[in-house]
């Protein structure tokens, strides 16, 4: 009866690929339901067997073996955790901006691209690489991915990663902090409602570790009730007397984040961090699961083609071409190295035990694709005019004489109470494409400006979400690093050092989104971001070979030269991109930002590419000479 069930999943999955990828019908439009069946068929299929197949030969993860977080169990960073709680944790970490606006950016190329992206590199890339890290952290007392590349591929590659990895996370703060600024810019709902989710868990850390303990299921009701009643109030604050304490300007915002992230960087875990991100989470889950079943009840027809004429470069959205461009765009839907950090920061000091790591690391990558599906189809039904005419600057005779006459911009402005024509970046698109499926559903049709004020919240509590965690993990980095050259600044315990490493870091992600735009950290944060999923890749592939597995390496050893050679192509291309803008730059300030932003981008490859051959010399010595020792 199993082998019958699955063999239905899997012949249904390859059917919905294939009409997906119009190998069946290809001359009928494509319903945006064979996405959801496809996607949703094969990561159940990935999930049972090739997750099942990491964890039994790859990894050999025991149950009965002791985890750091009941061995250390200090009670601030080290603790114990429900493995839903720790599941909503991580998934709430590690679902940033990348499975919401990177496949609305990367829709330009089509929409057949983004979903075979999607599809194969969670799988065989983002998924192993999650888990992969995540066992190998709580293998070795909760070490940093820094921590980890020393010691097993050696001091020089180990810190060239170490370096590396440090200046990338701040990257990706900025790039993530930066789509959070963007979106609750004078919105005085969406920063009401984000704003009223931190006492909410605070609320709920205490009720769960020090008024009720365990009592996670009534921990759970209380915050949804809280959080529902916190959207609902959300709608009354514009223009009542409270707007202007959330009507908020983006260097305010800026200012807000920065000190949000440092106060979740210091406090315990189980204080803020942890209850925050259960809370964000099942709500993440819930609203991508109700989103999918406003696909499965109106059925949608995508609107954009298979593949446009921009894969050959010169698109409105993202001018590169389709490689390396796409593959740096839509980075956490596929593969993301920031899920490395969270794997090697947060996470591994809270698993309680080694079965819980396939479903931690495997299945919360595989659940976050899904969202990047669903993201991808809200931005593809869009007309594609009207998709442009959201995510370009350029007037609505420009984009018909690209092929893409603009045809209900003013509708969808008028049915969502907002003009949003012009507003590049991916988080307004997405809000009207989310809103356009869930306004149709039955008796929703009146409630269009809620869903689209209600989407982009949920955008901002997706990413916001992350910006505490990687703070924290950002911070550990920064407190290894002090510790050769103070000793007490590297223990975790010491409360000074922990303040003080905690504000360099929000100080330096500040920075730059105070700084720059959507046109110059994007880019550098999917460079960055996907630089360092191949360095743990190769991190990953060097722990498999040491631990005398060599005939299974390739399931590291394969994504991880493709991640390589993908974001080293989009580095040296981006690091020409910032000279010529240096050339043109209006402003001696722009000036020294596109400066800044290519010694950034030049570092980092450089480092990338030193723990390159550092980890290949390794893998030499260990096949060949014998003479690495799995210690």
């Amino acid at each position: 009866m199993k082998k019958f069930f699955w063999g239905i999943v899997a012949l249904a999955g390859a059917v919905a690929v294939a009409v997906v990828a119009k190998i069946i019908n290809p001359g009928e439009e494509v319903n945006a339901l064979w996405i959801v069946v496809a996607a949703g068929c094969l990561f159940v299929i990935a999930y049972r067997f090739y997750g099942s197949f990491l964890v039994a030969k790859v990894l050999t993860l025991d149950p009965k073996r002791p985890t750091p977080a009941v061995e250390i169990k200090d009670g601030r960073d080290y603790h114990p955790t429900n493995r839903w709680v720790l599941f909503g944790h991580h998934f709430a970490a590690i679902a940033g901006a990348g499975p919401l606006i990177g496949p609305m950016l990367a829709a330009q190329f089509g929409y057949l691209p983004g979903f075979l992206w999607i599809l194969i590199g969670a799988v065989f890339g983002g998924a192993v690489h999650d888990m992969v890290i995540l066992a190998a952290s709580v293998r070795r007392g909760g070490r940093s991915l820094g921590q980890i590349a020393k010691e097993e591929v050696g001091p020089v590659g180990g810190i060239a990663a170490s370096v590396a990895i440090l200046f990338i996370i701040i990257v990706a703060l900025a790039g993530l902090g930066l789509a959070v600024v963007n979106a609750l810019n004078h919105s005085p709902w969406g920063t009401f409602t984000i704003a009223v989710t931190i006492p909410t868990a605070l609320l709920m850390g205490l009720y769960l570790y020090k008024i009720r303990p365990g009592r996670v299921a009534e921990m759970s009701v209380m915050g949804v009730a809280l959080l529902l009643l916190a959207v609902i109030l959300g709608h009354y604050i514009p223009g009542s007397f409270l707007e202007p304490y959330f009507n908020l300007p983006r260097n305010t915002l800026v200012f807000s984040m920065a000190a949000y992230g440092f106060i979740a960087s210091v406090l315990p875990v189980w204080m803020l961090l942890c209850p925050r991100d259960y809370l964000s989470t099942y709500m993440k889950i819930g609203t991508v699961a109700f989103l999918a079943v406003g696909v499965l009840v109106i059925a949608p027809n995508i609107k954009m083609p298979a593949v446009t004429q921009f894969t050959a470069g010169g698109g409105p959205v993202i001018p590169g071409k389709l490689f390396p461009f796409m593959f740096i765009t839509i980075a956490c839907g596929a593969i993301s190295g920031f899920h490395g950090l969270i794997s090697s920061g947060t996470t591994p000091k809270m698993i309680s035990s080694e079965a819980d790591i396939k479903m931690i690391g495997f299945g919360a990558m595989l659940t976050e694709g899904f969202v990047g599906m669903m993201a991808l189809i809200a931005a593809t039904i869009l007309i594609p005019g009207d998709y442009f005419a959201i995510n370009t600057k350029l007037g609505f005779d420009a984009l018909a004489s690209l092929g893409f006459p603009v045809e209900r911009i003013h509708e969808l402005s008028q049915m969502v109470g907002v003009d949003v024509h012009g507003r590049p970046g991916g988080a307004v698109s997405l809000a009207v494409g989310m809103a356009s499926i869930l306004g149709n559903l039955p008796g929703m049709k009146g409630l269009m400006p809620y869903w689209y004020n209600f989407a982009l919240m949920f955008e901002a509590l997706f990413i916001l979400t992350t910006i505490d965690t990687g703070t924290r993990v950002a911070r550990f980095l920064v407190q290894e690093f002090g510790g050769y050259v103070y000793k007490p600044l590297g223990r975790t315990s010491w409360l000074p050092g922990t303040i003080g490493t905690s504000f360099f870091v929000v100080a330096a992600w500040g920075y730059l989104i105070y700084s720059g735009s959507v046109s110059t950290i994007w880019p550098m944060f999917g460079v960055s971001n996907q630089l360092l999923a191949a360095i743990a890749l190769g991190v990953g592939t060097t722990i498999i070979i040491k631990s005398g597995k060599l005939k299974y390496a390739w399931t590291t050893a394969v994504p991880m030269f493709f991640m390589f050679t993908t974001t080293l192509t989009a580095a040296w291309q981006l690091i020409w991109l910032f000279v010529d803008k240096i050339k043109t730059a209006a402003t001696p300030a722009d000036a020294f930002t596109y400066k800044l932003d290519a010694f950034l981008m030049v570092l980092m490859a450089v480092l990338a590419v030193v723990a390159l051959f550092d980890m290949l010399y390794k893998w030499y010595s260990c096949i060949f000479k014998t003479s690495c020792l799995n210690d």
